[in-house]
This record gives C-alpha cells, sequence and structure tokens, in this order.
C-alpha cells in the first residue's frame, strides 16, 4: 500500500493542479474520471498485446522494453485522445493536457497495482524509479502527445492523422528513450519530475493566455456582426451581396434558412463565449432558456440545407472551425443543465 500511494499519490495532484489551473474549467470532472478509466484499459490491454507481439516476432526482453512497449503503449493511450479530437470535444490545448494527463493516471494505475505484486519486497528506491517514475513518465508523454496533436489540428481540424501521428511519434521517442536508460535509474526519474512537470505547465500558460485572448477578441467580433447581420445596412456587405447571388442557384426559403443558420451560429458562439468569461471569473452563469431550442433549430436549419448548401455556405464562414466545440459546450454545461433543471 505505502508502494502504491508513493507511485501515484504525487501523479493525481499534478492532475489535480492542471485542473484548477484550468481557469475557463473547460473539462469536467467527469470526462477526467472518464480518460482514467481508459487509461486503465489501455493498460490492461497493452499486457496481452504486447506478449502477442513479443511472441510473434521473436524478441528479446530488451526489445519489447525499448521498443515494442512504447509502441504498443503510447498507441493505446492515444485512443481515446483521438476520438475526442473528432468529435470536436476538445477546444484548445488546456483541456487536451488535463484529459491527456488523466490517461497516463489510468494506464499508470494498472500498470503501477503490476509493479506491486511483481516487485514484492523491493525497497522504497527501488519503487520509486519503477512506480513515481513511470507514472510521471505515462501522464506526461501522453499530454505531450495530446497538446501537440491539439496545436498541429488548428490549421486543419478535419485532418487528423498528421497532428495525431506527430504527437504519437514524440510520445514513443520520450518514452524509448527513457526505457533506453541512458541515464542512471534514479537520476532519469528525478529529470523526468524536474523537466516534464515543467514543460506541461509552460505550454499549458501559453494555451491558458491565448485562449483567454481568443475568448475575448471572439465575442467582440461575434456581436459585432450580429449588429452587422441585423442592421437594414446588411445587404450591402458582402455577406448580404453573397447571400442575394446564392438565391439563383437555391430556392428561396433555403437562402432564408441560410441566412438563419448564420445569426443562430454567431448568436451561440457568443453565448459559448460569455459561458467562458464567466467560469473565468469564477461566476455560476444560468444557462439562457433559448439555448436548447436555439440546437435544435440549428440542426433543423442544417437538414433543410443540406450538403451542397452548406458547402456554398463556406466562404461565408464568419465563426472558427471550433463551432461544433461551442455547440458541444453549450449542449454540456448549458443546454444539458436546463432540460434537467426543467425535467426535475
Amino acid at each position: 500500500m505505502l508502494a502504491a500511494v508513493v507511485g501515484l499519490v504525487p501523479v493525481l495532484l499534478f492532475l489535480s493542479l492542471l485542473v484548477v489551473l484550468d481557469s475557463f474549467k473547460l473539462v469536467k470532472t467527469s470526462a477526467v474520471a472518464m480518460a482514467i478509466g481508459a487509461g486503465a484499459a489501455a493498460a490492461l490491454l497493452s499486457i496481452p498485446v504486447t506478449q502477442a507481439l513479443e511472441s510473434t516476432l521473436q524478441l528479446s526482453p530488451s526489445a519489447v522494453v525499448r521498443y515494442a512497449g512504447p509502441i504498443v503503449e503510447e498507441s493505446l493511450k492515444l485512443v481515446l485522445i483521438g476520438l475526442l479530437l473528432k468529435q470536436k470535444r476538445i477546444g484548445f490545448p488546456v483541456d487536451a493536457a488535463v484529459l491527456g494527463f488523466a490517461v497516463g493516471a489510468g494506464f499508470a494505475l494498472v500498470e503501477n497495482i503490476v509493479y506491486v505484486r511483481a516487485l514484492g519486497d523491493a525497497s522504497l528506491v527501488t519503487w520509486l524509479v519503477r512506480g513515481l517514475g513511470t507514472a510521471i513518465l505515462h501522464g506526461g508523454t501522453t499530454s505531450i502527445a495530446a497538446m501537440v496533436a491539439k496545436i498541429l489540428s488548428e490549421s486543419s481540424p478535419d485532418k487528423l492523422a498528421r497532428p495525431l501521428a506527430a504527437g504519437w511519434v514524440g510520445a514513443v521517442v520520450l518514452h524509448s528513450a527513457y526505457n533506453h536508460l541512458l541515464l542512471p535509474a534514479v537520476a532519469s526519474t528525478l529529470l523526468l519530475l524536474i523537466v516534464f512537470p515543467v514543460l506541461i505547465l509552460l505550454v499549458f500558460q501559453r494555451s491558458e493566455a491565448a485562449t483567454r485572448e481568443w475568448v475575448g477578441a471572439g465575442l467582440d467580433l461575434d456581436v459585432e456582426l450580429l449588429n452587422l447581420i441585423s442592421s437594414e445596412a446588411f445587404g450591402y456587405t458582402r455577406f448580404g451581396t453573397y447571400l442575394e447571388e446564392l438565391r439563383g442557384r437555391f430556392p428561396g426559403p433555403v437562402v432564408v434558412d441560410m441566412f438563419c443558420m448564420l445569426k443562430l451560429e454567431l448568436e451561440l458562439s457568443a453565448q459559448a463565449k460569455g459561458l467562458l468569461i464567466a467560469q473565468n471569473a469564477g461566476l455560476k452563469m444560468e444557462p439562457h432558456p433559448d439555448v436548447a431550442a436555439g440546437l435544435a433549430e440549428l440542426r433543423a436549419l442544417r437538414l433543410s440545407i443540406g450538403t451542397t448548401g452548406m458547402l456554398a455556405l463556406t466562404p461565408l464562414h464568419v465563426t472558427s472551425h471550433r463551432d461544433e466545440w461551442h455547440r458541444y459546450l453549450m449542449a454540456e454545461t448549458g443546454a444539458g443543465r436546463f432540460l434537467k433543471k426543467r425535467s426535475s
């Protein structure tokens, strides 16, 4: 029990620190718990997969530890991160860092239980190296890989293969380098305890600052565009002119739906940013009663416009690639709570 506490508690404390430092509270407790569970499942699955790889390829024990193990483990740990990125449920590198470290913590939890059974009466120093060192390693590599994947996917959010591959390669290289024991075991553990947390916190803080800047400037732009859309001068803007041109290619009702959708997307985007600003200030903002209806209307408008119509609207996208994440955020923290409140 002492070995398990020494090996895992510091990792959970660092995970808690990341959650506390997330001033926008982008990651819910339930999402962190899900990530820890996914990491634990990845650890359980990695054991038979690595053993099968060792048997099939006739690998030596050193090759398994240095190469096969890192490849299998980092691949399985990134499955959840890849799914969340694909579903647009990670908005910023900040939440990628938290969820990535949570996956690593879950993986370390299972691995440390295996170590407790295998090491038996090993000394506390040995446990610090094998338990705490690998726990920080698993949390750090997955956190860094998740942040790299999220940052690189910003330019092409629909093309995740290369960003994920870049994060995965970085995680595998770091993991493999640690397993090569290039330094004495105690020195490697101390290096991990210093370098990984500092690196993660530096990227975390820079991402926090960028998020704060994006939220403030984005809200101003959304409000400005909403005022423009609602004004009589809208028909003379490039947005109004473009929609007028679309009347020759699409039925009138569809063009009206396009206008309503653009306006509704801006309204939801502004509400999402307002929610983030309130959370950053430590305020609990009640969701607007129309949020649930707005999300439902947006889905109906998209179906009415159709795939061809949505492609035609691409030049008019006045919001960012985080539109889907905005809708997810509003559904989870806004409409979801409102509907639950109404039903109770």
